[in-house]
C-alpha cells in the first residue's frame, strides 16, 4: 500500500519521523519478488521452443522447460512505437495520439503524445510502490523519443546503458525492462559492403560499434521460405541472417540468466521474455499479418513453478501492464486496456496500422484465435510501398524487382496491390494469410460477430485514428 502523510501543526518531529517510516515501510515488505522483462525487437515465434527446428536457442528453450510458454500472442501494432507504448500504459495507442510511427518524426512536424490525466506508465506505478525501476538505453514510447533520458523522468530510477539491478538499495525489489537489439530489422540488412542508404550507413556503424554483428550459423538453404515470398537467394540469405540474429540473442538472454544466477536472484526474479512486434521481414513488419503481429511470450517463475506449461489462451501485449502490477501486488488500475492474462482470458485480440514514416494508411484488426478480421480506409493502397528503411533489405529490393519484371506469382504480387476494405482469414487453415474469405457464405455469421465487436472496440476505445494528424498535433 503506498501511504501518505499529512502533517499538522501539532505533529511532533518524532511523530513525523514514526509517520515517514510507516510511509516507506513497502521497501521492507517480504516476499515481493524482483520483475525482469527481456523484449527482444522484430522477433515472431521463430525459437526451437515454439517448434522451429532451424532456430539455434538453446538459452531461451531452457527459460521456456523452466516456465510458461504462452502460444497465442500479439502485440497491438506490427512496429515498434506504437506497440511499445501500448506496453508502458496499459492503453492501447489508438486511444491516446500515440498511433502514428513515429510522432516525433511526422511529416507535420515533431510533436509527442500525451497520455489522458492520471494515466500512468506501469513502472512508475511499481516505482511507488517501492521497486527499483531501470531500463536500458531504448525508449521509443511516442511520449518520449528514442533514447534514454528523453521521457518523463518519473518513470526510471535509473535509466541507460549502465542501469542496472546491482544499483538498488539493499533488500529493495527490482523492476528492469531490457531492449535487445540483435534481432531488430537493421541486423538483417548486409552488415559490410555499400550501404543502401545513408540510414543504413549509420545503422550498420552503430551495430558494429555495439558489437552486435552476427556470426553466420545458418544455412540458407534450411530456412523455409512462405509462399507469399519468391524462393531465390536474396530471399534465403535474409532469412537466414535473421536467424544468425536470433542465435545472438539467445546468447545474450544466457548471459543476462548466468548474471542473475551469479548474484544469487534467479529464484526470486519473475522473467518476462517476449517481443515487441513480428519479424522485420517483408510482409511482417508493418502489416496486420500474423507474422507482423504474433509474438513470442515466455513467463519463468521463481523456482520454477509451472515449469514446463504451454498456455494457448489469447494474450495481447497491451496485457503485460496490468499482469506485472499484479504480480508486484500492485493492483492493476482502472484505465487500463489490458488485463491480468495469468488469472482471466480475452475472447478477442485488437491491433492498429496507422501512418508509418511518411506513408498514411489505417487499418484495424480483431482476432478470435482462430479468425482475423481486417478493415482498411485505404483500400486501394499497397502495403508493398517502397520504405527508404525497409528497402534496405535485400529481400525487400529483390521483390520489387521481381514485381516490376512480372516474376511474382499470384500469391506473391498481391502484396503491391490495394488489400481492400475488407479481409477475414481462417488463420488456423491458413497460416500464411493467403486466401480472404470475405465473401464466402459459409464464415458470413463469423464476419459479422467480428465486425459488432471491432466496432464497438473502437467505439469503447476512443479510437482517434479518424482525426487528421495535423490537427492532432495542434490539439497537443
Amino acid at each position: 500500500m503506498n501511504r501518505k502523510v499529512r502533517l499538522t501543526s501539532s505533529a511532533s518531529w518524532m511523530g513525523f519521523w514514526v509517520l515517514l517510516l510507516c510511509s516507506v515501510d513497502v521497501l521492507a515488505a517480504p516476499g515481493r519478488p524482483n520483475i525482469l522483462m527481456l523484449v527482444a525487437e522484430d522477433l515472431s515465434p521463430r525459437v526451437g521452443a515454439y517448434g522451429d527446428s532451424v532456430a539455434n536457442t538453446p538459452n531461451i528453450d531452457q527459460l521456456a522447460a523452466e516456465g510458461v510458454l504462452f502460444s497465442n500472442v500479439f502485440a497491438t501494432a506490427s512496429v515498434c512505437a506504437p506497440s511499445r507504448a501500448a506496453v508502458i500504459t496499459g492503453l492501447q495507442q489508438i486511444s491516446f495520439a500515440a498511433l502514428h510511427h513515429r510522432t516525433q518524426s511526422s511529416p507535420v512536424g515533431e510533436y509527442y503524445a500525451v497520455p489522458p490525466d492520471g494515466v500512468q506508465a506501469f513502472p512508475e506505478l511499481l516505482r511507488k510502490a517501492g521497486y527499483y525501476t531501470f531500463t536500458d538505453a531504448k525508449l521509443d514510447y511516442q511520449f518520449s523519443g528514442l533514447k534514454a533520458g528523453s521521457g518523463p523522468f518519473t518513470i526510471w530510477d535509473d535509466q541507460g546503458s549502465e542501469a542496472h539491478w546491482s544499483k538498488r538499495e539493499k533488500g529493495q525489489p527490482f523492476f528492469g525492462l531490457l531492449n535487445l537489439m540483435e534481432t531488430h530489422e537493421s541486423g538483417v540488412m548486409e552488415p559490410l559492403g555499400f550501404p543502401h542508404s545513408w540510414v543504413h550507413a549509420r545503422t550498420m556503424v552503430l551495430r558494429h560499434w555495439r558489437g552486435l554483428v552476427s556470426e553466420e550459423v545458418t544455412n540458407p538453404n534450411d530456412v523455409e521460405v512462405p509462399p507469399y515470398l519468391p524462393d531465390v537467394p536474396e530471399i534465403r540469405a535474409d532469412i537466414a541472417r535473421h536467424y544468425d540474429n536470433i542465435h545472438a540473442l539467445d546468447e545474450h538472454i544466457g548471459r543476462i540468466l548466468s548474471q542473475l544466477r551469479k548474484d544469487g536472484l534467479l529464484e526470486n526474479t519473475i522473467i518476462i521474455w517476449t517481443s515487441d512486434h513480428g519479424d522485420g521481414l517483408p510482409r511482417s513488419k508493418r502489416d496486420l499479418y500474423d507474422t507482423g503481429l504474433r509474438v513470442p511470450l515466455v513467463v519463468r517463475f521463481p523456482d520454477t513453478q509451472r515449469a514446463g506449461q504451454v498456455d494457448s489462451r489469447l494474450v495481447s501485449l497491451v496485457d503485460l501492464a496490468p499482469t506485472v502490477l499484479m504480480l508486484a501486488g500492485v493492483e492493476p488500475q482502472r484505465y487500463h486496456h489490458g488485463l491480468d492474462f495469468l488469472n482471466r482470458q480475452r475472447q478477442y485480440v485488437f491491433s492498429a496500422k496507422d501512418r508509418i514514416d511518411w506513408r498514411l494508411d489505417r487499418q484495424r484488426s480483431i482476432g478470435d484465435g482462430r479468425y482475423k478480421y481486417i478493415r482498411s480506409w485505404y483500400p486501394n493502397q499497397p502495403e508493398g510501398l517502397k520504405f527508404a528503411y525497409r528497402d534496405n533489405l535485400r529481400s525487400a529490393r529483390v521483390l520489387r524487382r521481381l514485381f516490376g519484371q512480372g516474376e511474382l506469382s499470384g500469391v506473391q504480387a498481391k502484396w503491391f496491390g490495394g488489400p481492400g476494405e475488407e479481409r477475414l482469414f481462417d488463420t488456423l487453415n491458413d497460416k500464411f494469410e493467403l486466401k480472404n474469405l470475405i465473401d464466402e457464405p459459409s464464415v458470413a455469421a463469423v464476419q459479422a460477430r467480428l465486425v459488432v465487436e471491432l466496432d464497438a472496440w473502437l467505439e469503447r476505445t476512443g479510437d482517434q485514428g479518424d482525426i487528421d494528424e495535423a490537427e492532432l498535433r495542434e490539439s497537443l
